[in-house]
């Protein structure tokens, strides 16, 4: 049986090197993108169908949610790999911090929206996190970094893979599903292209800081695959390493309840699954 597979943040980086290794290995592929060309262009290249959504408005999520239920009767794992960091600090449409929307509660709401035929089909989610976690701060009274010093947003993005590593922990509590959060390592891509900290890094390095985006996809395309994982559900992974190493705050059980009733409260969704 074919198996379906959704990976948003796909038109480009490990998310396009993932979809193209499944791809050859029989994978249906729901493309996930914000650019319309490139999007397209992948889906082209690896057979399978362009959606193109922005993370930045929930309603774009919602639409996403809908089209994809509309297209699919069967998921088999859905891949939140969309997001990043934005500097200088924005404020999407729906009145959020920029990061908070499309590293966090973008893919809460669309793991949300889709999660009855998630169940129905024991899919697996898996989602890309950071070991940039051990370095974030998270406030449930300042998820939009209202009030905090910015500093080129990069404690705001920790803290969003502290939300990323919090939300499958109780996903997989909550659910039974498989669900796994990874680090991909430190890739080469256009991640944080607009940050003086990320160019400097490159500069320093005459252009050779990090991996490939096909090393760094590997993890992705392990835990999309079709073989058992053999860990425990919520699981965090650094690279293909299990029990990757995380802050306190991502190990707090209390933490991870409160976050995913805010996160409901703020997308307008119950609680209870």
């Amino acid at each position: 049986m074919t198996r379906t597979v959704i990976i948003t943040g796909a038109s480009s980086g490990i998310g396009r090197e993932a979809a193209r290794a499944l791809a050859k290995g029989g994978a249906d592929l729901a493309i996930v993108g914000r650019n319309p060309e490139r999007t397209t262009a992948v889906a082209e290249e690896v057979g399978g169908t362009a959606f193109t959504a922005d993370f930045d408005r929930l309603d774009d999520v919602r639409a996403l949610a809908e089209r994809l239920l509309d297209r699919y009767p069967r998921i088999d794992v859905l891949a939140n790999n969309a997001g990043g960091l934005v500097n200088p600090r924005g404020v999407t449409a729906d009145g959020h911090e920029r990061i908070f929307q499309s590293n966090h509660l973008a893919p809460f709401l669309l793991t949300r929206l889709l999660l009855p035929r998630l169940v129905e089909s024991g899919a697996r989610v898996v989602s890309t996190a950071s070991v940039a976690n051990l370095f974030g701060r998270l406030r449930l009274d300042d998820l939009d970094w209202s009030k905090r010093p910015w500093l080129g947003g990069w404690r705001q993005y920790g803290t969003s893979k502290i939300e990323t590593i919090l939300f499958i922990r109780e996903l997989a509590k909550r659910t039974g599903l498989e669900a796994f959060s990874f680090h991909p390592g430190i890739v080469k891509t256009n991640f944080g292209a607009d940050s003086p900290m990320w160019r400097m890094a490159n500069v320093l390095s005459n252009g050779h800081y990090g991996i490939s985006a096909a090393a760094g996809a590997l993890p992705l395309i392990q835990l999309a695959g079709p073989s058992t994982v053999g860990v425990p559900s919520g699981t965090y992974f650094d690279q293909l390493k299990p029990n990757g190493l995380v802050v306190g705050q991502a190990k707090d059980d209390h933490l991870a309840e409160a976050l995913w009733d805010r996160s409901s409260e703020l997308v307008g969704l119950p609680a209870e699954v």
